[in-house]
């Protein structure tokens, strides 16, 4: 069975190390640190100015003035700082974040990434992804494995405008875990109850299915 949103980020949850500076991307990703330990300490970041973000706010406790570069609002964990773009930016061109977790459109075998902008369609921009992916050492990706018409995500090259190129490590989707290793997918686990031949099917690009491949844990 494919995982929801928010099995996806409770699974990318388990990458995150204690001590960690992390970025939360749009999308899947802020779902992310609902799901992080209670007993290890990490440090999330928004582009737009918070260090020490927290779990999205209960229903009727949200603050307005309170969001993520997403304009979500969320909660601000004790000690939590907040400062300007240009130090925001700093800390990210600077590779102080440990862990960049983005969502995207396309992801390629070369670890190449799209994820903001379909050509024809409205965008407000890139936002802070740009500066992500140039400066981010290990950046995991959340998405769906295929589209709304069942076609492939993960491809031999991506199709859409990149974002990125050769920055992506791993890719946490709705039917498996893959790292990307010598411009090539490497299948690592699978989602509960979906088959390899199922995550071959739905992967455009080359992917390398070594031994018995383990279901996610969460």
């Amino acid at each position: 069975m494919a995982l929801s949103k928010e099995q996806i980020a409770q699974r990318i949850a388990k990458e995150v190390k204690d001590g960690y500076y992390v970025n939360l991307g749009i999308g899947i990703p802020t779902l992310v640190a609902n799901f992080v330990r209670n007993d290890i300490s990490v440090e999330f970041q928004s582009e737009n100015g918070i260090l020490g973000m927290g779990p999205f706010p209960f229903e009727g406790e949200e603050d307005p003035d309170l969001i993520n570069a997403g304009k979500q609002t969320i909660t601000a964990l004790p000690g939590a700082s907040f400062f300007d773009s240009a130090m925001s930016f700093g800390m990210i061109r600077g590779q102080h974040v440990d862990l960049t977790i983005l969502g995207a459109m396309e992801v390629s075998q070369n670890g190449d990434i799209a994820n903001w902008k379909i050509p024809g369609k409205m965008v407000k921009g890139m936002g802070g992804a740009m500066d992500l992916v140039a400066s981010a050492e290990n950046i995991i990706v959340a998405m769906m494995h295929t589209n709304r018409e069942g076609e492939s995500k993960l491809l031999k090259e991506c199709s859409l405008p990149l974002t990125g190129v050769k920055c992506v490590k791993k890719i946490v989707s709705n039917l498996a875990v893959l790292e990307i290793v010598d411009g090539k997918f490497h299948l690592l686990e699978r989602a509960p109850g979906v088959s390899v031949q199922e995550i071959i099917k739905a992967t455009e690009g080359d992917l390398i299915v070594n031994g018995t491949i383990k279901e996610m844990e969460f």
